[in-house]
């Protein structure tokens, strides 16, 4: 046995491991062959920054910037009979590196009353170049002879040598910490000039912040067209009929069901609130003055849902979310500053719509939830809407019913808070 074969082989008992219900993979007729699992994809990605609001168009003047990318490649093949693939249409897994050249995102705040008490500096901040790596999930959504069209999510962390500093680069609100989280989405078009190579274009979005662990979070947002070329020794194994009607083959009828989950979250979050005190409302002698230190507030979460699992891919329904921020008390005192009366409750309560996308044990969470209640002060009503949103990735543990995942909960977008979650369920 090769080196490359055992390798195989154990990522075959991983992966088999990971997705109960799904039979183990014929090993035997794919391991000659293993290498034509694996690809690479070498790509340039030119891009804008988006302005999201009046508040950004303000301060945002350069938005271009230049990024490339390397990525390595798995792809599953009908012979490997793994049912999630197939239902997936044999997409690409992998992970990838992303480079990006942006001292061309700069900022600058000229004289506006909006700004309260904060002066304008006699430089340009600049964004600075970034770092991030993440996770791949790309499925096919078209694939006839040479062509391919398809979408992809990518979820990673990151990394800017550059960040907001009231020293020296005071009008970068857009990154305010140098460890970010990382989003991307794309839309491609592909052609295969050969066998094994291809040439990949498209569009895509995305998206590095702190996740509210620091100020400022405003995030950093790009649009933009790319360009790859791939190398994917496995593109005729997943194209044509042939595959398909293998593929119709290893699709095992799925059983549905109802599941009941409760999921308790222990999560962190900076305070709007004090950025806008510190920014706008602050003397410039105050060693406060336009700050980049915050103080972080533990905040807590319960959700209890129901949700029907229609299909292998998805399960949708409906939960409850119970909130408690350890913050309110300081909301209540700087509330009057704001225009409120001076009140906050630590408790909120909304219900949600609810969403799950699987890959064997790996769940995308997202939800859609409105406010019942919740009493955070004047700003809250002003940067809140009485909707929240949720994403989050979680994994199964295998043989348990309980799982692990991080969430990043939002208003119109924008983070609120970050957070750890483990979750209990039961099936029926």
């Amino acid at each position: 046995m090769t080196w490359r074969a055992a390798v195989y082989m154990a990522l075959v008992a991983v992966v088999s491991g990971f997705a109960p219900g799904v039979a183990a993979q014929d090993t035997t007729a794919t391991t000659s062959s293993s290498r034509q699992h694996w690809g690479v994809a070498v790509g340039v990605n030119p891009s804008s920054a988006i302005v999201m609001d009046t508040y950004q168009r303000k301060y945002q003047q350069g938005r271009g910037n230049l990024s490339w990318g390397v990525e390595a490649l798995y792809s599953n093949v009908p012979a490997d009979s793994d049912a999630y693939a197939a239902d997936y249409g044999y997409p690409t897994i992998g992970v990838g590196v992303k480079y990006s050249l942006n001292h061309g995102v700069t900022m600058h705040r000229s004289p506006d009353p909006a700004w309260g008490l904060a002066r304008e500096v006699d430089y340009r901040s600049r964004m600075g170049n970034s770092l991030a790596v993440y996770g791949i999930f790309a499925r096919p959504i078209y694939r006839r002879h040479r062509w391919e069209v398809d979408y992809t999510f990518n979820f990673g962390v990151g990394y800017s040598r550059t960040k907001y500093d009231k020293d020296d680069n005071v009008d970068n609100e857009l990154i305010g910490s140098r460890w970010l989280i990382f989003f991307g989405a794309g839309l491609h078009v592909a052609y295969q000039v050969a066998p094994a190579w291809g040439v990949k274009a498209g569009v895509e979005y995305w998206h590095l912040s702190n996740g509210a662990l620091n100020r400022p979070n405003k995030g950093a947002n790009f649009i933009g067209p790319s360009l790859a070329l791939v190398y994917r020794p496995y593109y005729d194994a997943v194209n044509g009929s042939e595959a398909q009607t293998v593929a119709q083959k290893v699709r095992k009828p799925f059983h549905r069901y109802w599941l009941a989950r409760v999921t308790a979250g222990v999560g962190a979050k900076t305070l709007n609130e004090d950025w806008q005190l510190t920014q706008f409302q602050t003397e410039p002698d105050s060693p406060d003055y336009r700050t980049g230190r915050f103080r972080l507030y533990a905040a807590y979460s319960l959700q209890a849902d129901v949700l029907y699992r229609y299909a292998r891919r998805w399960a949708s329904g409906i939960g409850a979310d119970l909130f408690y921020g350890t913050y309110a008390d300081r909301v209540a005192d700087i509330d009057p500053q704001f225009g409120g009366n001076g009140t906050a409750s630590p408790w909120s309560f909304g219900i949600a719509a609810k969403h799950e996308v699987y890959y064997h044990r790996l769940r995308l969470a997202m939800s859609l939830g409105v406010y019942l209640y919740r009493s955070m002060g004047a700003n809250a009503k002003e940067v809140e809407q009485p909707y929240y949103e949720r994403i989050g990735i979680h994994y199964d543990i295998p043989r348990t019913r309980w799982a692990v995942g991080v969430n990043v909960k939002a208003h119109r977008t924008k983070a609120d808070l970050t957070e750890v979650v483990v979750s209990y369920q039961i099936e029926r």
